[in-house]
């Protein structure tokens, strides 16, 4: 769970897409263009907490007491593929821990420009002068605030802060994709892969950063990429861990990283990565055993969605499941016979779940049976 939150609490979460990043030439981050946007994006992400209808009195006091925010990231793969660096290796760590530097100290320092500016969050404002400095004693002398450089610490006792919260590194599945980037901290599945939609069916997604190589390099071999085009199964499960730790150390809520571990890995290793994720200093982890789930979001080939393949085994079971199979394909056939529309519309047919209504609540268009939000207008 990339943010944990107090009773009310609510995050505006970005990402910055680190793509963007590199100057492609030279094979290196761009600080100074990664600084800006930082910086931009605090600024926006604190308008959006004001600006924001908030439906509940309990979440608007929280929202403006604490004004969190949560800036991460996408594109983090692309970027070490720019500069010609591993995922999970020693030069590529060291590139890593210098980025999320980056964007930590930009986005505290940005925080407290804001706080000259417009005031710190309410919460960290008490009704006296001393009580102030206290409250912002108290902060700086947070475990992750001990780590931060001393002049932020010292700035944020003079100025104060206008944000609690700074960082968060959603997974950016949708948006990420959408985009053509790898997808917040991971590296990419694979560089062809297949992705499982609501429907249930599997779409085909390439890489666009492998063919802008290949464009420019018609020359090499897209069967033999060179060594830093580093998939998620090319890492061992502790070089996974490892990367989420170094980020984990710059990031102030947390962050979403799930550690692929291959085929057969048994619980006692999985206990493991646990362990060492926990031993340096993660807040949470995701270990996934490919192929311990009946249906995966991402596959290597494409699989085709029928109920037979559901229907092995067990007989019993398969006589009960070869039942069901049967009404949902007659449901299936009766809808289709009628004038009735599946889709995401007000008025249509959950194409979810194919039961319920779709209904507008809360400004998205949403299922009134399973609750899938199917299109959101906020």
């Amino acid at each position: 769970m990339e943010q944990p939150l107090a009773p009310y609490s609510v995050c505006n979460l970005a990402a910055v897409n680190l793509a963007n990043m590199v100057d492609k030439e030279k094979k290196v981050v761009d600080y100074e263009k990664l600084k800006r946007t930082v910086e931009i994006g605090v600024r926006m992400q604190d308008n959006v907490i004001d600006a924001t209808p908030y439906f509940l009195e309990e979440n608007k006091k929280q929202a403006l007491g604490e004004r969190r925010v949560g800036l991460g990231v996408m594109g983090l793969a692309d970027l070490l593929i720019y500069c010609e660096k591993e995922y999970g290796s020693e030069d590529g760590n060291k590139l890593v821990d210098e980025v999320f530097k980056t964007i930590a100290t930009t986005a505290y320092r940005a925080s407290i420009e804001l706080a000259k500016e417009k005031g710190s969050f309410p919460f960290l404002v008490g009704e006296t002068e001393e009580e102030t400095q206290k409250l912002r004693q108290a902060f700086i002398h947070t475990g992750y605030m001990k780590r931060m450089p001393e002049d932020i610490r010292q700035d944020i006792l003079k100025y104060g802060i206008r944000n609690s919260h700074l960082l968060t590194v959603a997974p950016t599945g949708s948006t990420g994709t959408m985009v053509g980037v790898s997808t917040g901290l991971e590296p990419y599945f694979s560089f062809s892969y297949y992705r499982s939609g609501r429907l249930g069916k599997f779409i085909e997604v390439k890489a666009d950063i492998v063919q802008e190589y290949l464009d420019k390099h018609p020359e090499a071999d897209p069967n033999n990429l060179p060594h830093w085009f580093v998939t998620a199964m090319d890492l061992s499960p502790e070089a996974h861990a490892d990367v989420q730790c170094i980020i984990q150390r710059w990031v102030d809520s947390s962050l979403s990283k799930t550690v692929n571990a291959p085929r057969g890995y048994t619980v006692e290793q999985v206990q493991k990565v646990y362990e060492r994720l926990w031993r340096c200093g993660a807040k949470g982890g995701t270990v996934y055993v490919d192929g311990s789930r009946d249906a995966q979001v991402l596959t290597l080939k494409a699989e085709e969605n029928t109920f037979e393949e559901q229907l092995e085994l067990i007989p019993e079971e398969k006589e009960q499941e070869t039942k069901r199979a049967v009404v949902l394909v007659d449901t299936i056939q009766d809808l289709r016979s009628t004038d009735v529309t599946i889709g995401s519309e007000v008025g249509n047919i959950c194409p979810v779940c194919r039961e319920g209504t779709v209904e507008e609540i809360g400004g998205c268009n949403t299922c009134v049976s399973c609750g899938a939000q199917l299109k959101c207008g906020l």
